[in-house]
């Protein structure tokens, strides 16, 4: 007779039971980690993994590197320019005019060149002057041709425009441009030279001017 005849099986279930038993008390499975789970010393370890140290690297010199220095005589340049500029700033040293973008100046060329230096220098009297401040560029135009005209009839032979640099203006000092171009186009042929004024009398924001005589004006 076979176990399939016995109609009564008491321990069926219990193996069940124990499997089950046994099911439940085995461990989770363990999550495979992630690469941004691991610490940084964690990876660093796993990649010097099999790496072995190098003995004779520990008494390795390391170089050092020379650090450059800005030549002496470069040094002392940027110095002496620095040191020029504070005493200009205090008034203790005098600004050359002629070294600025600012400054103008022009001569005739049938006068000697160094007629300018001389002008600049204030060594023409200054016989009148006009202030073109407030005006707008047509009224600035329109006054020194009246102001020059009267110069020419009176014989004058040194006088002073005040056309200021512009510094409150948003478009520049559009007046100065006037007053450059209008001499050196118009009265070009009347003119001995013009330049900037110097500091005391003006500076960048006036032009001394040196008439030609009328005689030899007629004689052009």
């Amino acid at each position: 007779m076979s176990s399939k005849d016995f109609a009564s099986r008491p321990f069926e279930k219990l193996k069940k039971k124990i499997a089950i038993a046994e099911a439940a008390a085995a461990p989770a499975p363990v999550r495979a980690k992630r690469k941004e789970d691991y610490s940084d010393e964690e990876l660093f370890s796993a990649e010097m993994d099999g790496v072995r140290e190098i003995e004779a690297f520990r008494t390795l010199a390391c170089g050092h590197r020379t650090r450059t220095h800005a030549p002496r005589q470069q040094r002392d340049e940027v110095w002496d320019a620095m040191a020029c500029l504070e005493a200009i700033v205090k008034g203790e040293h005098p600004l050359d005019l002629a070294q600025t973008q600012e400054y103008v100046a022009w001569a005739h060329g049938d006068f000697r060149p160094d007629i300018v230096a001389s002008l600049h220098q204030g060594r023409f009297a200054v016989q009148d002057c006009i202030d073109l401040h407030g005006c707008t560029v047509a009224q600035a135009e329109e006054e020194l041709d009246e102001f020059l005209r009267t110069a020419f009839r009176k014989s004058l032979h040194c006088v002073k425009v005040i056309h200021g640099r512009g510094l409150r203006s948003t478009k520049g000092a559009r007046l100065k441009e006037a007053v450059v171009k209008r001499m050196s186009g118009r009265y070009r042929k009347d003119l001995i030279a013009y330049v900037t004024a110097p500091q005391y009398d003006g500076g960048l924001g006036a032009v001394y001017v040196l008439l030609l005589a009328q005689e030899l004006r007629r004689s052009r």
